[in-house]
């Protein structure tokens, strides 16, 4: 039988949800409020919360499609392309490097490199079982990418209006910078509608890059019974993109549809605050959150240099 304690928290933590759904509730104030809940009441819904947040996420990306031209995307896509794969590699090969020198354990060094690189979480979870990891040091990893992510939704929307940032500059620099799909799209969908289409097709793009990633890792790992975690929902962002461009009765809705979802969008990053426990804090090792940092330092301000003096 629950405590009225208990009672108390499941209604604050539902009110405080909803309210993420109003349009004055920002993504940034949603993922504060999360933090905020998570550290003072704690996450009432924790089993059930952690499974929303993977199924809205990827919902609220297939929803934004509906705003995207797909002839428009392929050539947002054929302009990062080179920009997206060398980027990878040069940010796989230096946290690599940096897990030698600061003597991480390998397998700690491989996800959080790889997190960086591609898109955050889903690269860590997809790595996780090809490099057999242990939970201690998939929780490491997860909590590193999680916090830099976050301070990236808050603080890239700033940075790139004092650098005089066009949205499709932005946008571009949003999905190579920023660890996880869900501020990628928090962080440019402040910054503008193009900036969003942008940066959400190049993050999928780039997220791909997962499965060869993968397999590549198992040859090096020797494990032939590794399972590849492939993002399916990304065809499903393109099949809505072909949708909204070829067939016209859809465009009427399209509109509603992208609301809907960039408000899904909000109400996950509340989830993903709510998501983070002290207990997950307290592992993050000095070295490992080094490395995260100094890599995550490294491909931020590299690629806001190509974007700036490229033309991108």
């Amino acid at each position: 039988m629950q405590t009225k304690n208990e009672t108390l928290k499941k209604s604050i933590f539902i009110i405080v949800a909803v309210l993420c759904l109003f349009p004055f509730v920002q993504p940034p104030l949603a993922l504060l409020a999360g933090f905020i809940l998570s550290f003072t009441i704690g996450n009432p819904f924790r089993k059930k919360t952690s499974k929303a947040t993977k199924f809205l996420l990827q919902a609220a990306v297939v929803g934004l499609g509906f705003g995207m031209n797909f002839q428009e995307a392929l050539e947002v896509g054929k302009t990062g392309l080179l920009f997206t794969a060398s980027s990878i590699i040069l940010t796989l090969l230096f946290g690599l490097l940096l897990g030698k020198i600061f003597k991480t354990e390998k397998n700690t060094s491989v996800l959080i490199s790889s997190g960086t690189a591609i898109c955050g979480g889903s690269a860590i979870a997809a790595m996780t079982p090809i490099v057999d990891a242990k939970e201690e040091e998939t929780s490491i990893s997860l909590s590193i990418i999680f916090v830099l992510n976050s301070i990236a939704l808050f603080i890239f929307p700033v940075l790139g209006h004092l650098l005089e940032m066009t949205q499709e500059q932005f946008g571009l620099w949003a999905a190579i910078a920023i660890h996880d799909t869900s501020s990628v799209v928090g962080a440019s969908q402040r910054y503008g509608d193009v900036a969003l289409h942008i940066a959400t097709t190049v993050k999928l793009e780039r997220a791909l890059w997962i499965i060869p990633l993968s397999l590549v890792t198992a040859l090096f790992y020797k494990k032939s019974g590794s399972k590849i975690s492939i993002p399916y929902f990304i065809f499903l962002y393109v099949v809505a993109m072909l949708i909204n461009t070829y067939f016209t009765p859809i465009q009427a809705i399209s509109p509603y549809i992208v609301w809907l979802s960039k408000r899904g969008l909000t109400l996950t990053l509340f989830l993903i605050g709510a998501g983070l426990t002290k207990e997950a804090l307290k592992k993050i090792g000095f070295k490992p959150l080094l490395q995260g940092i100094i890599l995550w330092v490294f491909i931020s301000v590299l690629s806001l240099l190509v974007i700036l003096n490229t033309g991108f």
